[in-house]
């Protein structure tokens, strides 16, 4: 003979599957920095490699100081450009981290350069400003 459940087995069920799914998505949340580059006054972003990372200038030495990077391919065609970092857990607590962008042609030259300060949990906006030889 089968046994009903009860209602209170069936409520704790249902209360612990709730919770479960709750929490699924909390901890599946990415802690990637995400943001988008654009031009000065709106303009399309020139053909170029576009190189993003964080620097922090409270650290001195430039191996250190640049830490997770993203290159992207501008085909001169985009107004912006969407991007994502993962950065390195010891890095998101600095106060002085900054996203920094730098737009170079193929042949190296610096095109534009642009950077922002990091905000954590919040989407950074970068604009690229033409660099002046």
């Amino acid at each position: 003979m089968k046994r009903q459940a009860s209602r209170r087995t069936v409520l704790t069920t249902a209360g612990a599957a709730a919770v479960a799914a709750a929490v699924r998505p909390a901890a599946a949340q990415s802690t990637d920095i995400r943001g988008t580059v654009t031009f000065e006054g709106g303009a399309v972003i020139p053909k170029g490699h576009l190189e993003i990372y964080l620097e922090d200038s409270a650290i001195q030495g430039d191996a250190r100081r640049r830490a997770a990077r993203t290159r992207i391919e501008s085909d001169g065609g985009s107004k912006a450009m969407a991007f994502s970092l993962s950065p390195p857990a010891s890095s998101t607590s600095s106060p002085t981290l900054q996203i920094v962008a730098r737009l170079e042609r193929a042949d190296g030259w610096l095109i534009a350069r642009g950077s922002a300060q990091l905000k954590a949990g919040s989407p950074v906006h970068v604009t690229l400003n033409a660099v002046m030889y």
